[in-house]
C-alpha cells in the first residue's frame, strides 16, 4: 500500500460562495474531499504553468529560418573571430 506524503504546510484562500460550490461539486465528482481537490487541481495547474514557460513556440516561418540557420550558419562575424581567438588565448594560459 503506498503511503500518502506528509502534509506540513497550511494554505488559506478566501473564495466566493458560488465558486466554492462548483469547487464541491467537482470534488464529489471525483470522491476527493474540497481539500484535497485543490490541492491537486493547483499542482496541476502550477507544473501546467511552469511547462510552457519552458516550451519555446515558433511560427511555421521561424521553424523554417531557425532549421536554416542550424543546417546553413553564416560565417563567424569579426567580432566572433576575435573572441573566439581570445578564448584560445585564455585557455592557453590557463593550463
Amino acid at each position: 500500500m503506498a503511503q500518502e506524503p506528509t502534509r506540513t504546510a497550511r494554505l488559506e484562500a478566501r473564495i466566493a460562495p458560488d465558486a466554492l460550490a462548483v469547487v464541491k461539486r467537482a470534488a464529489e465528482i471525483q470522491g476527493r474531499s474540497v481539500s484535497d481537490f485543490v490541492v491537486a487541481a493547483a499542482q496541476e495547474a502550477a507544473s501546467r504553468t511552469i511547462e510552457e514557460t519552458q516550451i519555446i513556440r515558433l511560427s511555421v516561418e521561424d521553424q523554417r529560418t531557425f532549421a536554416e540557420a542550424i543546417l546553413n550558419p553564416p560565417e563567424p562575424a569579426p567580432a566572433l573571430r576575435r573572441a573566439f581567438r581570445r578564448h584560445r588565448e585564455l585557455i592557453k594560459e590557463s593550463r
